[in-house]
């Protein structure tokens, strides 16, 4: 029970929000955003959990490439390829969210561009991973590719945005207002949001923790 109750904190907090995220009362004064501001808890955690993911998988990358253990290799590669599912599921949270708000699944933004192509990278790191039989060379190949490709994933969803927020139309850039921004029934927002992301980042833990160990139990099998 005591390794366990961060597990139990990850349902009750998810619990939570479902109920809360749905049923809650929200603001009524966001204008174009109207009620879909609900999906406030379920996009922007994605991203969140992802950072976090793929900040976790670099480190034991690291790890890798200075001590050639295998099993930080593949806590890594499980790490990233969670992180993917959660980086899968912010586009599709925020393509929903861009219909109902702009009428389209997607417009040209920086903000939404840069996270695609962050995703993309990801993509092309599972793809080509998986497409090397020797174990030892695609731990290396994918270690090496994860040092350049986390940090770049960090400007193109932090720092390239900032740089264009004048072409911006997503919320918290440019001229349009962050949620932080509507007081004071942003308190609303928040009861609910602060521990969506608590509870999303830990599933993304959990899946994490579960990947690594069915990742560990196939390559000592193989070694069999």
């Amino acid at each position: 029970m005591r390794k366990s109750w961060w597990k139990i904190l990850a349902v009750i907090c998810l619990v939570y929000v479902i109920i809360g995220g749905f049923l809650f009362p929200s603001i009524d004064d966001l204008g174009i955003l109207a009620k879909t501001v609900r999906n406030l808890h379920f996009h922007v955690p994605m991203w969140f959990t992802m950072l976090v993911l793929l900040g976790t998988a670099y480190v034991y990358d690291i790890k890798f490439l200075s001590k050639g253990n295998l099993a930080y290799d593949s806590f890594a590669s499980s790490f990233i390829n969670v992180a993917l599912l959660f980086g899968v599921m912010g586009l599709a949270t925020g393509s929903i969210w861009a219909r109902f708000t702009w009428g389209v699944w997607w417009i040209e933004d920086p903000k939404l561009n840069g996270a695609a192509i962050g995703v993309l990278i990801y993509l092309a790191h599972y793809i080509l991973r998986n497409s090397m039989e020797d174990e030892v060379k695609s731990g290396k190949f994918s270690a090496v590719y994860n040092l350049f490709a986390f940090p770049l994933f960090i400007v193109l969803i932090l720092i390239y945005p900032k740089m264009m927020v004048e072409v911006s139309n997503h919320p918290g850039t440019g001229e349009t207002m962050a949620f932080s921004e509507f007081k004071p029934t942003n308190w609303d927002l928040r009861i609910v949001f602060y521990p969506a992301v608590i509870g999303w980042i830990l599933l993304g833990v959990w899946l994490g923790t579960l990947k690594y160990r069915i990742t560990e139990l196939n390559r000592k099998n193989e070694e069999i």
